[in-house]
This record gives C-alpha cells, structure tokens and sequence, in this order.
C-alpha cells in the first residue's frame, strides 16, 4: 500500500512536465466569413495559432476594433509558466520520495491555489483585451465589449468564440487526480493501521 502511494505521487509529478506537450487553453472563432475556423493556442510557455497565420489574422482583426495586439513574448506569465511546472514537478517527486501525507496535502493545495490564480488572471488577461478598447478604433459599436469567455461560447459581433482547456490542462488534472489518490491511499493505511 505505501509503494502505490508513493508510485502515485511520483506519477502526478512526472504528468505535470505533459502540460509542456500541449496547448493549454485553446480559443477558437467562428465566422461566416471564416468557416474553416480561427484560433489561439495558449501553450505554458507561448501563443500561437491554430493554423499558420491565425495570430497576426486575429491581431489585423482585432486592430479595427480596437483590441491590443496580442504579443506573445510581452505576456510575462508565459515567462513564468514554465518554472511553476518544473518547480511542482520538483516538489512533487519530493513529496512522494518522502512519502509523508501532509507534504503532498500542501502541494495540492498549492497547485490547486496556483490553478485558480492562474485562471483568475486569464479572465484579467481577458477583460483587459476586450474592454480596454482604442478609442480611435475604424469601428466603434457603443456599449460594444469583446472579452472572450474564460469557460464556453460567446457571440462577439458576427463571431462566436469558444474556449475551452486545451490537452495540457488534462494532464493537470489527472496529476490532481493521481495526488489525490495517493493522499487517499495514505489515509485508508492510516485506519487500517488503526484498527488492524
């Protein structure tokens, strides 16, 4: 029982280094004039598109109505992204050498706090790009505010944008998953030892 929780942890933190793979958020537009679709790709570490071209068709867009460019290397969370995952990863396979519940405990609830920061300041990132709008913009729609969902669908204008985690999100959650077995495994030997 103390090898599947310490194997446990020591998985979580390795599927933790997955996220750097995929993307981990993705937002993806739809237009009459666009069928084939547009669409970002927020990745731990950069922006990019979902096919060649979407980023700066997207900025062009955007430019008309005012939105900022979105420039992937001045976002300094995508600078400090990577390090969080490698520091998790780091502590993660420390908590489960050491194998003791309550180091793991905190590294969830870590991450998890980290987690929702991080989405927190997505929807910041959000606001920011669709209500901080050029007042000189070509068009102006009064009343007009163009932030992307966090979560979901959203008609903006003649655009529906959806977002949505991207594949690197779901091996977050599965290292949530994975720590939170191990901790469960830890409690279940407790009792046993408790009553055994």
């Amino acid at each position: 029982m103390k090898n599947i929780s310490k194997l446990l942890m020591i998985s979580a933190a390795v599927l933790l280094l997955g996220s750097f793979l995929f993307p981990i958020w993705e937002i993806d537009l739809r237009a009459p004039q666009y069928p084939e679709g547009l669409g970002l790709r927020i990745w731990v570490d950069q922006i990019t598109g979902m096919k060649d071209g979407d980023l700066n068709l997207i900025n062009n867009l955007n430019h008309y109505i005012g939105m900022k460019t979105i420039q992937p290397e001045s976002i300094p969370e995508l600078k400090i992204m990577p390090y969080l995952i490698v520091l998790f990863t780091v502590l993660g396979l420390f908590a489960g050498i050491i194998n003791k519940k309550w180091i793991k405990i905190g590294w969830l609830v870590l991450l998890m706090l980290v987690l929702v920061f991080g989405l927190y300041d997505f929807y910041l990132w959000g606001y920011d790009y669709g209500h901080n709008l050029n007042p000189h913009a070509p068009i102006k729609v009064p009343g007009m505010a163009y932030q992307p969902p966090v979560l979901g669908t959203k008609q903006l204008l003649n655009m529906n944008a959806r977002s949505l985690p991207g594949l690197g999100t779901y091996f977050i959650m599965i290292s949530i998953i994975l720590s939170s077995l191990s901790i469960y495994q830890d409690k279940k030997r407790k009792e046993e030892k408790t009553n055994g």
